[in-house]
């Protein structure tokens, strides 16, 4: 910088010598001076163009000090805005904020590039006027922020915050905390307004499921106690929040048992057990769920569910416990009255079967004393028409209650057996031994017989018992046929779903499921006023096909017919 100013001094000074010298050589010339004045002359040109150049090197000396100091200083302010705006734009990054400011006079108002980075927004579509801000602003809280800025200015209030959800460019809205600073003329006149948008979504979402949870603690009829994760040297934490539903379960208050451990609640007759399980649990940071017999402030005992779970921070350290208690007082008591129930009816039912074996035994020798004296009867040649028809009478109804006693015998057998042996019978050899059986009344009645066991024609299964579901429902079809037209009869077997269906079809008179769907299967259950009706064919099919692992079926109407299906597993 030096060197340039000599220069330009040195410069200055040769060509105003030059320009004056040449000049006065010319001048003087013409006037004809002698050359003592003209020697004279040029010194005094000389010495003044001497002193000129180097006043003119002192004044251009001088300002160059000056510039000089005044170029540091700017160079100094301008290195600090650098830093500043640097370090601006790292707080920017850092806290998450979209920097705005608003020119009042103008109405420009501009974004940093958070507008971008957070929101989305491409340089191009953002607005520079507070309209596009405005309308940005969710539908909900626009109004509300609108006022509240304008108020803002007009009352002068240095600072103003607020929150507001803010639309990104994608559709979705973030949540924003927003910050404004008045910036004020000499005259107190408010000329710009600065702000910073921050963006607290992830915040506010969490604040909500908090919220959430909290409510959710608050609300539960269970009780909830949070203790510390370290123990006390007796080897349980102490209680640092219980909620409502502990309190209204255990009768203490906050106050009551804050600092306190969980073995005020623990009873004489469980502490033992649920401390050990308690210390285990703990020792192991490990949940632990079992129940126990708590007792309240009055010292009143009741049954709860205990669970007691972990809780571990962001550093997954172990920060607390959470313990769980449910009142299953109620609970308890109906397991007691079921309890108590069941042992009655499974008495009960020994109780029955002993009365119905020491029944059936008890009546079947008299009865087949009876039936041998009743055979004995008919080779006697009797004479009285009265006395023949009442033995006859006589005879018959003996027949019967001989049959149900057998019939009854024969369901207290299929209730009794754990398991019924099973083979692979052929489902035609079944028909056909039933057929046999069936042949004199067959040829009576003469029914339509269609057969069809081509699709299923092998079944592992109980062999007598399907004979003797099959005989009933051959016998139920022949004895409650249609008077009015000829009897038709469809047995067919087929697979559907892995499982074998054997469909039991007529056209008999029908039974009204209307008004007997839930009887059908029962015991002693008539549907006809047939007079050798038992009313027990029914309960004994069922009672085989489920002893067998299947299920039974009846679609049936007044005068049209009815339908059996029998499920079996394949």
């Amino acid at each position: 910088m030096k060197n340039k100013t000599n220069k330009i001094i040195l410069t200055y000074f040769l060509i105003a010598l030059i320009l004056v010298f040449t000049s006065q050589y010319f001048f003087l010339k013409k006037t004809n001076l002698n050359e003592n004045l003209i020697r004279l002359s040029f010194l005094i040109t000389f010495s003044i163009i001497t002193a000129s150049t180097i006043f003119f090197g002192y004044l251009i000396t001088f300002n160059l000090k000056n510039v000089t100091k005044h170029l540091k200083k700017l160079e100094s302010i301008n290195d600090e805005l650098s830093k500043s705006n640097e370090r601006y734009d790292i707080v920017a990054k850092a806290t998450s904020d979209t920097i705005w400011d608003w020119d009042i006079k103008t109405n420009k108002f501009t974004f940093n590039k958070g507008i971008q980075g957070i929101f989305g927004y491409k340089k191009e579509t953002i607005g520079d006027t507070i309209q596009w801000w405005f309308n940005k602003i969710h539908p909900e809280d626009s109004l509300k922020i609108s006022v509240n800025v304008y108020s803002y200015i007009e009352q002068k209030t240095e600072k103003w915050q607020d929150y507001y959800r803010f639309l990104c460019a994608d559709g979705s809205y973030k949540y924003v905390y927003d910050r404004g600073f008045l910036v004020m003329d000499e005259s107190n006149n408010v000329v710009r307004v600065i702000g910073a948008m921050q963006d607290i979504t992830k915040l506010k979402e969490e604040e909500q499921r908090l919220r959430l949870l909290e409510t959710v603690i608050t609300q539960t009829k269970d009780s909830i106690i949070i203790t510390e994760s370290d123990s006390t040297s007796k080897g349980i934490p102490k209680i640092v929040y219980i909620n409502p539903a502990f309190t209204k379960m255990t009768g203490f208050s906050l106050k009551e048992v804050i600092g306190k451990t969980t073995k005020i609640l623990m009873s004489k007759k469980s502490l033992k057990s649920d401390l050990k399980n308690l210390t285990n649990a703990i020792k192991k940071k490990e949940e632990i769920t079992f129940e126990n017999i708590s007792v309240n402030k009055q010292n009143e005992e009741y049954w709860v569910n205990f669970t007691m779970i972990p809780i571990l921070n962001f550093d997954n350290e172990h920060s607390h416990w959470i313990i769980i208690q449910r009142d299953i007082s109620k609970e308890k008591e109906r397991e007691e009255e079921r309890e108590h129930l069941i042992k009655e009816l499974t008495q009960n039912n020994k109780d029955l079967k002993q009365f119905s074996y020491i029944t059936s035994h008890n009546l079947r020798a008299p009865l087949s004393n009876l039936t041998g004296l009743l055979n004995l009867i008919e080779d006697i040649p009797i004479d009285n028409e009265e006395l023949k028809e009442l033995i006859d009478g006589f005879s018959k109804s003996t027949g019967l209650l001989n049959e149900t006693i057998n019939d009854l015998v024969n369901v207290i057998i299929i209730k009794d057996s754990p398991s019924i042996q099973k083979e692979e019978v052929n489902i035609r050899d079944v028909f056909e031994n039933v057929f046999s059986q069936l042949t004199f009344i067959i040829g009576l009645q003469k029914p339509i017989l269609k057969l069809s066991f081509e699709n299923a024609k092998t079944l592992v299964i109980n062999k007598s018992y399907l004979e003797s579901i099959l005989l009933n429902l051959m016998t139920n079809s022949l004895k409650y046929r249609d008077e009015k037209r000829q009897l038709k009869i469809s047995i067919t077997s087929y697979i559907e779903n892995n499982k074998i269906i054997i469909e039991f079809t007529d056209n008999g008179i029908g039974i009204d499921l209307i008004r007997n769907k839930d009887k059908v299967f029962g015991l002693y259950q008539r549907f006809h006023n047939h007079s050798d009706s038992k009313g027990l064919g029914l309960y004994l099919v069922k009672s085989q096909v489920e002893a067998m692992g299947g299920s039974i079926s009846i679609e049936s109407e007044v005068g049209k017919g009815t339908s059996f299906k029998l499920t079996f597993k394949n």
